[in-house]
C-alpha cells in the first residue's frame, strides 16, 4: 500500500488544472511515475472514493478529488460511509491513528457514556 503516493497525487491533481486537464483525457495514464498498487489505481481512475477513504486518504484532499467528479458533498459523505460498511476500518492515516470511528458510532458512545454517569 502506497497511501502517500496516493495522497500525492490527488494532492497534485487537485492543486494544477493542466494536470486535471490531462486526467479528464486519460486518468490511467496520468498515474504514470507514481508507485501505486492496481487497487489504489482503480479507485483513483473509476474514481472509488469509500476504498480511498478506507485506505486513509485525508478527506480534505479527497473532498476535492469527489468536486473534480462533480460528486455533490451529501453523495461524497455517504461513499466514505459505505467505503467503511463494505472494506472496513481505515487502514492508515490520519483517521486511523486518532482512533476515528465514524459520526454515528461516536455519537452513540458519547450518548451511552452520558447515560451510565
Amino acid at each position: 500500500m502506497s497511501l502517500y503516493y496516493v495522497q500525492k497525487f490527488l494532492f497534485e491533481l487537485n492543486r494544477d488544472p493542466v494536470r486535471q486537464a490531462a486526467y479528464r483525457t486519460d486518468p490511467a495514464d496520468s498515474l504514470a511515475g507514481y508507485e501505486l498498487t492496481d487497487d489504489e489505481r482503480t479507485a483513483l481512475t473509476e474514481p472509488d472514493i469509500g476504498f480511498l477513504y478506507h485506505l486513509g486518504v485525508n478527506g480534505q484532499i479527497l473532498m476535492h478529488f469527489a468536486a473534480l467528479h462533480d460528486i455533490a458533498w451529501a453523495d461524497y459523505l455517504q461513499r466514505m460511509r459505505d467505503g467503511i460498511a463494505t472494506y472496513g476500518p481505515v487502514r492508515e492515516g490520519v483517521y486511523a491513528m486518532t482512533g476515528y470511528e465514524g459520526v454515528e458510532d461516536h455519537s452513540a458512545r458519547l450518548r451511552g457514556a452520558q447515560g451510565s454517569s
